[in-house]
């Protein structure tokens, strides 16, 4: 445990030692919440179902460009090795980098809190909703954060780990879409259905969108970051032994 809060410091410390940090958290806040502003305004609805439901497609590309670093900037800088060679179970750096990259995470959705806010100040939101809301995108980014911190332990340089990154959260996504399902379904009657329900995200999102949150969908987000994690650990017992 010790091992693995040593590396979530450095981790963590290491994001704000860089403006690249500030101008990530910036872009996040200025994008999202400016996307949800203009709809806001047209739609006249005091709630921040768009706001959310924006997060799914916009973090495919915000979250690998926060995983990208985690080990192909230890390959790039030759330090890769020195971590591998340290007393530490491959676990314990696991989870202290993945760690540090969900907490930078968190800061920058924390940057939204003055949203409901200002909706609660304009409207009367359905504040379980929109806490539910925070729930999810919190478990979402988790997800996305555990696929691209294994992505960026198959890659030897940062650009080809953000590249590989989206690509395989937008697989997720994607295969969670109703119209894409259906198009599977017509080529193998009911794989697209199955890919739809228990692999694609946007079915267990969108309930917690509505307020709810069930055993299910927690068991989902939970259970394939998990699956993510677990591989990125079997990567480095590989590479330590």
């Amino acid at each position: 445990m010790q091992s693995t809060l040593t590396i979530f410091r450095r981790e963590f410390a290491s994001y704000f030692n860089s403006p690249i940090a500030y101008i990530f958290i910036i872009a996040f806040l200025v994008l999202n919440s400016g996307l949800f502003m203009t709809g806001f305004f047209l739609n006249g609805a005091a709630d921040l179902r768009s706001f959310f439901g924006n997060l799914p497609f916009f973090l495919i590309f915000f979250i690998p460009a926060v995983s990208m670093r985690l080990w192909a900037e230890d390959k790039r800088s030759g330090t890769f090795e020195l971590l591998m060679t340290l007393p530490i179970r491959a676990r314990e750096v696991m989870m202290g980098k993945y760690l540090a990259a969900l907490a930078f995470y968190l800061v920058a959705l924390a940057g939204t809190l003055p949203l409901p806010i200002m909706v609660s100040a304009l409207g009367n939101p359905d504040m379980g909703a929109i806490w539910s809301g925070y729930i999810g995108a919190a478990l979402l980014g988790g997800l996305y954060l555990a696929v691209g911190t294994f992505t960026s332990g198959l890659m030897r340089d940062q650009i080809s780990a953000v590249i590989l990154g989206i690509m395989a959260c937008f697989l997720i996504f994607i295969v969670g879409v109703p119209g894409v399902a259906a198009t599977i379904d017509g080529w193998l009657p009911g794989f697209g259905s199955f890919l739809q329900h228990y692999m694609g995200l946007s079915d267990h999102f969108q309930m917690m969108l509505r307020g709810v949150i069930t055993l299910g969908d927690l068991a989902y987000f939970l259970g394939l970051t998990a699956v993510f994690l677990s591989l990125n650990t079997l990567w480095l017992k590989g590479r330590k032994y």
